[in-house]
């Protein structure tokens, strides 16, 4: 989604004034609770903003890894913009409006330039949107919990029904769809001419069951067309397993539901970490609605000891983290079907904790900010070097 100039103005200078934390509460055992994907029910609610919750920790030898894709993307050409009062989505300066493989290359654009259609690989009658993307465990690794995030944007020029978004369908490497249903609360806002959501659920003993390789998520409700707030939705699976012979780590996955915007950001806070002096680790992190080439969002994080360091890497620029990317570290890219570059607003990002963050303290916070685009965070994971 872009805005005016005079609004983006307006949102810089409030966001620069003020940012509103949001706590979470007390701590979560790292027992797993049970899975879903074998029955359940609905989530009983629904809620605007749901505070950031400590899903799971763990202190283990072993890691976290995660799987994730989008479920639209463009078709087509970007199309001229689409007047809506002070917000507009005329898209980035350009010679030629960029066309839609350019675009899932990498080349920058938002999702309210293009008309956009259901990513949709099985081809099956009774799925309108599907994609895949790899689970990659170590050999011998034991899954120890795994969580499955789902969301994006119900309106759109098709607009889909609120009560399908607690609602999606998980495939195992090989295996045949499961109906799974959330297991909490379901965040929803409308707000931005979006109506924006996440769900999800515990998925431990389908993915300790099934092991690595390819899982496909079908069904996520999301809506398709073109409108000025755009379509985007995508999910996530995180998975924390635990191998004798590799480093100690502090494990932990946080997740709720807020608005990113001028005055609205999240701070989470990972106490009782007893950090050693050279912090070691990754933070993955689940956004939405964020466009390639904005600027002004950034994720940073401190110990209580020096300023705050803004992390980012090749993919991730430090201040345009919600760049529309699903990215990890690595020489080697996690699989992914289809693997679009630009996604067109969803990040399922991990970025290395690096150097430059001061250590030697007893808890990290991690804060995330978006002083231009209207975006939602759903979900935050880390995993952090422990003392031995």
């Amino acid at each position: 989604m872009r805005t005016s100039p005079t609004l983006l103005l307006r949102r810089a200078i409030v966001g620069r004034s003020a940012l509103a934390t949001f706590w979470a509460g007390g701590p979560a055992s790292a027992q797993a609770p049970a899975d879903t994907a074998h029955g359940g029910t609905a989530p009983a609610a629904q809620a605007e903003s749901l505070p950031f919750t400590q899903r799971y920790h763990a202190l283990q030898h072993g890691g976290i890894v995660r799987a994730a894709n989008s479920s639209v993307s463009c078709r087509g050409s970007a199309g001229p913009a689409l007047p809506h009062g002070s917000v507009r989505t005329a898209g980035i300066t350009r010679a030629a409006a960029p066309t839609c493989s350019a675009v899932r290359r990498g080349a920058r654009a938002a999702n309210g330039d293009f008309d956009m259609s259901y990513i949709d690989v099985d081809h099956a009658p009774d799925t309108y949107d599907s994609s895949r993307a790899e689970v990659r465990l170590p050999k011998g690794a034991h899954v120890t919990y795994a969580r499955l995030y789902w969301g994006g944007n119900l309106r759109a020029g098709v607009r889909k029904p609120p009560g399908d978004n607690g609602r999606v369908l998980i495939a195992a490497p090989g295996g045949a769809y499961k109906g799974l249903r959330a297991d909490r609360a379901v965040g929803r806002r409308v707000v931005h001419g979006a109506d924006a959501f996440q769900a999800s659920a515990d998925v431990t003993r389908l993915v300790r069951a099934s092991g690595s390789g390819l899982c496909t998520v079908a069904r996520v409700a999301v809506a398709k067309g073109r409108s000025v707030a755009g379509a985007w939705g995508g999910w996530t699976l995180m998975v924390a397993y635990e191998k004798k012979s590799e480093p100690l780590w502090h494990l932990t996955m946080w997740n709720g539901f807020g608005t990113l915007g001028p005055g609205e950001g999240r701070v989470i806070p990972l106490g009782g970490l007893d950090l050693p002096g050279n912090v070691r680790g990754r933070v993955g992190l689940v956004a939405y609605d964020g466009d390639r080439g904005r600027g002004g969002d950034s994720l940073s994080v401190s110990t209580g000891r020096g300023s705050p360091t803004e992390l980012g890497d090749a993919a991730n620029p430090r201040d345009d983290v919600l760049n529309s990317t699903i990215s990890e570290p690595g020489p080697v890219a996690v699989r992914r079907v289809p693997a679009y570059a630009n996604t067109l607003g969803y990040d399922s990002d991990i970025l290395e904790l690096g150097k430059g963050i001061r250590g030697g303290g007893d808890q990290l916070a991690f804060r995330i900010v978006s002083q231009r685009d209207a975006a939602w965070v759903g979900a935050l994971f880390a995993a952090v070097d422990a003392k031995q």
